[in-house]
């Protein structure tokens, strides 16, 4: 039915119905699995061999190689480890690398690009950063960070971040959060995903390739908006960790390589401050004025107090200085050196940053450390340690320089 120009013309519902219908036998619909290999009945019986694909795919069989789209490939020799689903998932993907120098002691991380990320600020963009720490006992001390990227969804940092003093212990125990968040002036950062890795995936001085899926933080409920069960639950939970993690878990405020001798020659203890790493910032500008003191317990005479200079605004000094410890070998089997290092304030008590102590009361490392001392004399054993927020009994009355 024609009408005339500038009339609506009227289609009922019938004729509606029937307009780009395409008649004709109606086909399965494929599903995902057919685009990709299975396994299936091998020659032997055995489930190895693989049945190959359907002769005719769909759109995704059709897509051009990874190398026409300009992907990036690891480097030569790097291990490759990617779960990502897809390129257009809800937080985005991260790509970095992760190499253990044993040799060095030493944890590099290379935070190469982003790709994808959630939209954060009203313009749908971002100003994303990637923020490192070291679990369990993340704070401020063992906290690396990115430059920020400025409007994109795709930034590219290629920065190098490296954690000294990373033993084999670490590496053993430890796990490697990777966060990226979204830089706001105006408030606080937001949180866009994480990524954690634990570092017994690493093999030293083998880089490790990775591409995967950021992941959202899952927030723990407020205790208040918990039921009585839940509550129950929640502590239960946080008492397994706890236990997990070890009795006495400190927090950790940074690192310090020790060098320890016993010298035959001179009949005494030869105590080495070498440098340290990551130190927790004790004053408003993010930096500390740090300096270390040792004793060697039991002090009777109060003689054997050391101290070294200070080093301004730096949370990593070195300072290469040795202290000497006039003793028989046979003597130290009962002595404890304790280590503390110190924030320096002028007019006031200077600040505690972290201690440790070695003897043969320490655990792990450290004892292991004055051991060795003990048992190769006129040998210098360089080893790092971590130091935490336990204070020493007498070192707590003593805060001035």
């Amino acid at each position: 039915m024609r009408g005339r120009r500038g009339d609506r013309m009227t289609i009922n519902i019938q004729e509606h119905m029937a307009i780009n219908v395409c008649p004709g036998p109606i086909r399965p619909i494929r599903q995902i699995s057919d685009y990709f290999p299975r396994r299936g009945p091998g020659p032997e019986g055995g489930g190895g061999g693989f049945r190959e694909a359907p002769a005719r795919l769909g759109p995704l069989a059709l897509a051009p190689p990874a190398s026409f789209l300009g992907a990036t490939t690891p480097e030569d020799g790097a291990e490759v480890d990617s779960y990502d689903s897809d390129d257009t998932t809800a937080l985005g993907m991260l790509e970095f690398d992760l190499l253990y120098d044993r040799a060095s002691c030493t944890l590099h991380c290379s935070i190469l690009r982003a790709k994808g990320l959630k939209p954060m600020d009203f313009n749908g963009l971002a100003d994303p950063y990637v923020k490192l720490h070291l679990l369990p006992g993340a704070c401020k001390a063992n906290k690396l960070k990115t430059k920020t990227q400025r409007n994109t969804l795709n930034p590219v940092w290629n920065e190098d971040l490296t954690y000294s003093g990373i033993t084999d212990d670490d590496i053993t125990h430890k796990v490697l959060r990777i966060s990226v968040c979204d830089e706001d002036k105006l408030s606080h950062n937001e949180f866009i995903g994480e990524i954690r890795v634990p570092l017994r995936r690493l093999k030293p001085s083998q880089k490790k390739h990775f591409n995967i899926c950021l992941e959202r933080q899952v927030p723990l409920a407020s205790p208040s908006s918990m039921s009585a069960a839940l509550r129950g639950i929640s502590c239960y939970l946080k008492e397994l960790e706890q236990a997990e993690q070890g009795p006495g878990l400190l927090e950790e405020r940074g690192r310090i390589l020790l060098s320890l001798s016993y010298s035959s020659r001179r009949r005494g203890l030869l105590v080495g401050i070498v440098r340290c790493a990551h130190l927790a910032a004790m004053d408003v500008n993010g930096y500390s004025d740090p300096y270390v003191k040792t004793y060697l317990r039991p002090d009777v005479d109060k003689k054997s107090k050391h101290k070294t200079c200070v080093k301004k605004k730096t949370l990593n000094p070195e300072f290469n200085e040795e202290f000497f410890y006039e003793m028989e070998l046979s003597a130290l089997a009962t002595k404890t050196l304790e280590v503390t290092v110190w924030d320096y304030d002028i007019g006031k008590s200077n600040d505690f940053i972290g201690g440790v102590s070695l003897g043969p009361g320490a655990r792990g490392e450290a004892r292991k450390h004055w051991s060795d001392c003990l048992r190769q004399p006129d040998t210098a054993l360089e080893r790092w340690h971590t130091l935490t927020s336990e204070l020493p009994p007498a070192a707590g009355a003593l805060p001035s320089a």
